[in-house]
């Protein structure tokens, strides 16, 4: 990859991350049960991906923005589970004739959960819907909140693939966002996790912290090579104390500046890139042969609620508070806190609480989105051929926005389509936000993380 430190500046703005399209943002009006059964019947696939949100943790790591309880009572998690358990069952009757493929568990921290509390959540998915004997499991782990022989009774459960959150190695940067943990614990799990067939480790780490600068973070990146994971997750800390009331107890006069965090971003390119890892977008690098890395020279990368994934072919079935699904064209969020969560499925077995039906223009543009941030490149005879337009026509005026890209060297375009470069692709947020009519609508960028 190239890496233009100038151009990067010009261009740093706050943008979706485009986990969906349109974003959250945009969700509004209850979806009624007629609507939402109609979207499972007429859903493209029978093929399902399972996402389960976990809400708890045991500390709080101040600079997280996820949707959390921090707690140590363990009760708290059973209560929470006996209301999952009646969305289990409501929903499981809708999907009876799906099967999953995927299982993803997120949270909050889905490692919060005793080994009795995990074996009921997987015997109730398992008990109420009907899982493909190759399907994928994969959890988010916390290693402050995991014993290494846990990791034998995930693998029993049909766990293989896992994601640990490092944040950084650095003792001064652990303990002033209060996540204190040991990297031989984080190897040890590793090596465990190698040892019983897990077949893909993730680590996150983020820049921008307190007292993180260029040259500290890449000693952690060095010391992370060394574990060899196979993906590497590295996410821009986006510092929003009024939203985020934990960010509070960041100091400001310990963060890095807007240069430093570029001279950052350039060492974990350089870094990470020089040891082997693919860029595949944004924030995520992954080695050659890995999944991702595949999907992606394969055309088959896809991108959800969970980052980049090879789902595609999956409707997505969302459970626990403020999870969102998305099956054919209908997203539904569940209510977002834990109390209205609990309400809702003790009084109607479901927690819907908005969603957001897409249009034929939302089906078009997401498309187009979507493969500028997985594949870097739009090509305008498959966009015609899918959708039935002139789509040179189509996005004339989005292709107009991208007039200073293309100057620029960030963008090309072509007779068969429009291709992100080398210099563009750290950029490609802010390039997808030209085709994003919501967010010029809306203009509410400020909610955004910046890009770098």
């Amino acid at each position: 990859m190239q890496f233009d430190p100038a151009l990067i500046r010009r261009y740093d703005m706050a943008a979706p991350r485009y986990t969906s399209y349109p974003t959250a943002l945009s969700f509004d009006g209850a979806v009624r049960g007629d609507q939402w059964r109609a979207a499972i019947q007429a859903a493209p696939s029978r093929k399902l991906s399972l996402y389960v949100h976990i809400p708890f943790c045991r500390e709080m790591c101040y600079y997280c923005g996820c949707n959390k309880i921090v707690t140590r009572h363990s009760h708290k998690a059973d209560i929470y589970l006996d209301h999952l358990a009646k969305e289990i069952a409501y929903q499981a009757e809708l999907f009876g004739p799906f099967t999953v493929h995927h299982l993803h568990l997120g949270g909050g921290t889905p490692t919060f959960l005793s080994q009795q509390q995990m074996r009921r959540l997987i015997g109730l998915l398992k008990g109420h819907f009907h899982f493909a004997d190759d399907f994928i499991g994969a959890i988010e782990i916390d290693p402050r909140a995991l014993e290494v022989d846990d990791l034998t009774w995930l693998a029993e459960l049909g766990f293989s693939r896992l994601s640990m959150g490092a944040q950084d190695f650095d003792p001064k940067v652990q303990a002033a966002i209060n996540r204190i943990q040991s990297t031989e614990k984080i190897a040890a799990i590793m090596a465990r996790a190698r040892t019983l067939g897990f077949s893909s480790i993730n680590l996150d780490f983020i820049y921008g912290l307190p007292h993180q600068n260029a040259q500290s973070f890449g000693h952690t990146l060095n010391h992370a090579l060394a574990l060899a994971p196979d993906r590497f997750s590295i996410f821009n800390y986006a510092h929003l104390p009024e939203r985020f009331p934990a960010q509070r107890r960041i100091k400001e006069d310990t963060m890095p500046g807007p240069q430093e965090k570029l001279r950052m971003q350039g060492v974990t390119i350089e870094t990470l890139t020089n040891a082997g890892y693919h860029f595949i977008g944004m924030d995520h690098f992954a080695k050659a042969g890995d999944e991702l890395a595949l999907a992606q020279q394969q055309g088959r990368l896809h991108r959800n609620f969970q980052g980049y994934t090879t789902d595609g072919d999956c409707e997505l079935l969302a459970l626990g508070a403020s999870a969102i699904s998305k099956v054919g064209g209908l997203y539904v969020q569940n209510e977002k806190s834990i109390k209205d969560y609990q309400d809702a499925t003790a009084s109607q077995g479901h927690a819907r609480a908005k969603g957001y039906q897409m249009s034929e223009d939302d089906h078009i543009r997401a498309a187009a989105i979507h493969n500028l941030l997985c594949h870097f490149r739009l090509d305008w005879a498959a966009l015609d051929a899918r959708f039935g337009i002139d789509s040179r026509h189509y996005f004339s005026d989005d292709c107009a926005l991208l007039a200073p890209f293309i100057s620029d060297g960030l963008v090309e375009v072509d007779e068969q389509g429009l291709g992100v470069t080398e210099q563009g692709r750290l950029l490609v947020r802010t390039i997808a936000t030209a085709f994003d009519v919501h967010l010029r609508k809306t203009v509410q960028q400020h909610r955004f993380s910046r890009v770098i």
